[in-house]
């Protein structure tokens, strides 16, 4: 198999979308783990599935959905909700930011 080599630049490229934080010592690492998986994906794009039916779900059964049901004894009204909580505002839940703004250097 023909090894897929990237560059230090699309490894970190990578890792930015993923939102991953790459010590410099783990850059040489991950680029080769990544160029290996690169690679493979490569060695599946050669195999001929011409003629092949797309597998959609593997289990046989047709349905595996089911009607959304609401037990209204099992819901909290919305002050039992809040009761276990000091932090709210106007009737909701006051959290910390989960996701960061993205800063663009350009």
């Amino acid at each position: 198999m023909v090894m897929t080599k990237l560059s230090k630049k699309q490894v970190l490229h990578v890792a930015h979308l993923a939102s991953l934080k790459l010590k410099a010592s783990e850059v040489k690492k991950v680029k080769a783990e990544l160029s290996e998986v690169v690679s493979f994906v490569d060695q599946l794009k050669k195999v001929n599935t011409k003629g092949i039916v797309a597998t959609h779900q593997t289990t046989g059964l047709s349905s595996v959905t089911r009607e959304d049901e609401v037990v209204v004894d099992d819901c909290l009204n919305n002050n039992e909700a809040l009761s276990a909580t000091e932090n709210t505002h106007n009737g909701y839940f006051v959290v910390s930011a989960v996701l960061e703004k993205e800063k663009h250097d350009k």
